[in-house]
């Protein structure tokens, strides 16, 4: 590679790197075995929910969980198909080299099949990226494509930066390249998570993409503020910081498990989805809304362990209210 990517590592960033190291420490020998193939399973289904939702697929968690097990879902055909080339995708991350341009090529293909004419191709035409009406990123030329990547994959390959700050770098790089015609966000995703699997397998129980989902507008905003920077260096400062929360939801080391009352335990165990006020009331045949506000909504949102759908918007008709990645990890450890 001519030249490395742009980007520089602060000193709260390098202090940040260590902090998320001694949490993988502290994890690797926390986790037992079971509980470990359990996370295996159930983050699976929420890191492919989360990328997919955040590329605009309607379907929840339950639903992606119906798809996998073979079941009917209401859902267009597309988004079924998304859900099957995810989980496709991520069956095979073992597979995977992530410094070969050929196995990145091989995933698209997988990730893609039956959603694009060429998976597996990069892109021969212009592209770029559009938020609603604006665009707010014109890709390289598609002839710059192929070079890009290669040189691309050979920082990767050669770099002495820790795996945390290269997964990042790779991440925001191949974001801005665009080497496809779809499927980017959901490549560059799934592209981190094999290089931080690489470095540490605890990786592939840890659901970023599903952080990210509930982070879109940061992780939006953590894209254009480096492209307008030249440089990486705000992207990776968002994502230390979502891999940071990923691994503290995960830690079930007494200093970062709350605790909950019983009524706070039935809300986090009836919000299986995203649900307005009045659905989980019902689901907990609780019919005083003010009994259910103070004793059991308020202590959970208060807690971290529930959120809202609509923040910007707390009256609005159309709140829902789920769980955040702490309050998954409290309510699974029951």
């Amino acid at each position: 590679m001519t030249q490395p990517p742009p980007f520089t590592v602060p000193p709260v960033l390098i202090a940040l790197v260590a902090v998320i190291g001694e949490q993988v420490g502290r994890l690797e020998l926390s986790l037992p075995p079971e509980r470990q193939l359990l996370l295996r399973r159930t983050n699976r289904l929420r890191t492919i929910q989360g990328s997919l939702a955040i590329e605009g697929n309607t379907l929840t968690l339950e639903q992606v969980t119906a798809v996998v097990a073979g079941k009917r879902v209401l859902g267009s055909v597309r988004e079924v198909q998304e859900v099957r080339g995810a989980v496709a995708a991520y069956d095979r991350l073992g597979e995977w080299d992530p410094t070969k341009r050929e196995d990145l090529l091989a995933a698209h293909g997988v990730l893609m099949t039956g959603l694009v004419d060429r998976p597996g191709h990069f892109r021969t035409t212009p592209a770029g990226i559009q938020r609603g009406d604006q665009l707010v990123h014109v890709a390289p030329p598609a002839g710059q494509v192929r070079a890009l990547m290669n040189d691309l994959f050979a920082w990767l390959k050669a770099t002495a930066d820790h795996p945390l700050i290269a997964a990042c770098v790779f991440h925001y790089e191949f974001e801005f390249i665009h080497p496809f015609v779809d499927g980017n966000g959901r490549m560059g995703r799934l592209w981190q998570t094999l290089i931080l699997s690489r470095w540490k397998p605890l990786f592939a129980l840890v659901p970023v993409e599903s952080l990210i989902r509930d982070q879109q507008a940061g992780y939006y905003s953590a894209l254009n503020k480096s492209n307008q920077a030249g440089a990486s260096t705000p992207f990776i400062a968002f994502m230390l910081q979502v891999i940071h929360d990923a691994l503290t939801a995960l830690d079930t080391t007494p200093q970062v498990a709350p605790q909950v009352t019983p009524q706070v335990a039935r809300l986090l165990a009836a919000l299986t989805s995203d649900l307005d006020r009045a659905a989980i009331q019902k689901a907990l045949g609780l019919a005083d809304r003010k009994s259910f506000s103070q004793r059991y909504l308020q202590p959970a949102l208060e807690a971290g362990l529930v959120e809202l759908t609509l923040p910007d918007k707390p009256n609005s008709r159309l709140q829902q209210y789920r769980l955040t990645a702490r309050g998954r990890n409290v309510s699974e450890r029951g």
